[in-house]
């Protein structure tokens, strides 16, 4: 088989699917890439690179057997695509029907990585949890370099600075993360979570966690929070209200897929808010956690820094790209045999990220929401 890797064309995005590593590996598995010039170019890896792996470096990556991307691609992209050949990349299934629709139509199979499941078994494959776990870092550093304070208590001869406390919402993998890197700068930490088993998570990273009691928490799926009732909403929101309005540096990760970002940060939170302090949202793409959030931009209101990062994990695309290919690598290990395709539709990762395939929409709540 012969894997094709684009440049990637979305705006902002540095990262590379594949890295001469995985190229390497592959090969000894019977498969082959050949990479568009230029491809990982933003990502520190020379065309150069890719040769000494073993790859073919050719502008018609498109002909190839399989397309491996990062982003989905855009309309002009899928047309390019062999009929009767396959996509591998981000899709967003869900909330892009006229592009699944598109590509069953050109009898392409299409597998969307933000639809592997979230299982042990599927863990090296999680792309989403790889890429989450460099935003949250990120959304700390990038907090420490907008916040007008030091993250860590010193002691000089001026007199002691207090350590900046840091409030992170949600307690998932980008969550989880930014609780560690705020706390080895030398934060004051707090989290919240709607899902109570995460507490002992966040106390093994330094963090205290902020929990809602006396209302009935839902339990979501695949690792993934669940929406919470008004009640539960209103009870969090008081709860928060102090926590917020002491905090230096807000981060917001809370995502539920295929809906939009649920409100976390109110105005009468950022209200609140001494000026100076900076509110990192890392669901800007999805809506937003955070009131007066605008994706992609800093924003300001009451004095404090509102951050909508987007595409957070290409700004370290090295290691985003690293992660993302070794990811890849063990998908396709996992549903390739002797260098041709291996598909059982009823084995979980398959059937979880399959979306298209013979012409049919064969994931079903894809196809119902494709309709």
């Amino acid at each position: 088989m012969r894997i094709g890797v684009p440049r990637e064309s979305a705006a902002g995005e540095k990262r590379v699917a594949i890295v001469p590593e995985t190229v390497k590996k592959l090969a000894a598995k019977k498969i082959e890439f050949v990479i568009e010039p230029g491809a990982g170019a933003g990502s520190c890896f020379s065309d150069d690179e890719y040769e000494a792996a073993g790859a073919q470096i050719d502008a018609n990556v498109w002909a190839a057997d399989a397309v491996a991307k990062v982003q989905k691609p855009s309309s002009e992209e899928a047309s390019k695509l062999r009929e009767g050949g396959a996509l591998v990349s981000l899709l967003y299934a869900w909330t892009n029907g006229e592009l699944v629709k598109s590509l069953a139509a050109r009898q392409v199979m299409s597998i969307a990585l933000e639809m592997i499941p979230r299982t042990t078994l599927a863990q090296s494959m999680d792309i989403l949890s790889s890429q989450a776990n460099i935003a949250g870092y990120y959304g700390v550093v990038y907090a420490a370099s907008r916040l007008p304070k030091f993250f860590p208590m010193l002691m000089t001869a001026a007199g002691t600075i207090t350590p900046a406390k840091v409030l992170i919402m949600g307690a998932g993998v980008a969550g989880l993360q930014a609780i560690g890197t705020a706390k080895r700068l030398g934060a004051v930490v707090e989290a919240t979570d709607v899902r109570p088993e995460t507490k002992e998570q966040v106390e093994s990273l330094g963090g205290k966690f902020l929990q809602v009691t006396g209302v009935e928490v839902k339990t979501g799926q695949g690792g993934y929070a669940a929406e919470q009732s008004e009640e539960y909403k209103k009870k969090q929101a008081e709860l928060i209200a102090g926590a917020v309005s002491k905090a230096d540096v807000v981060v917001t990760t809370a995502l539920i897929p295929g809906r939009r970002a649920p409100i976390l940060v109110t105005d009468a939170h950022l209200k609140s808010m001494r000026p100076g302090s900076v509110v990192i949202d890392l669901a800007a793409e999805q809506g937003g956690n955070v009131e007066g959030c605008v994706p992609g931009k800093d924003a300001e209101k009451y004095g404090v820094k509102i951050c909508g990062l987007v595409n957070v994990s290409s700004a370290l695309a090295v290691h985003a790209s690293q992660c993302f290919s070794r990811n890849l690598e063990k998908l396709l290990l996992h549903l390739t045999k002797d260098g041709a395709w291996n598909i059982n539709l009823d084995e979980e990762i398959a059937k979880g990220c399959v979306i298209t395939r013979e012409g049919q929409i064969v994931h079903p709540k894809v196809k119902e929401a494709a309709k």
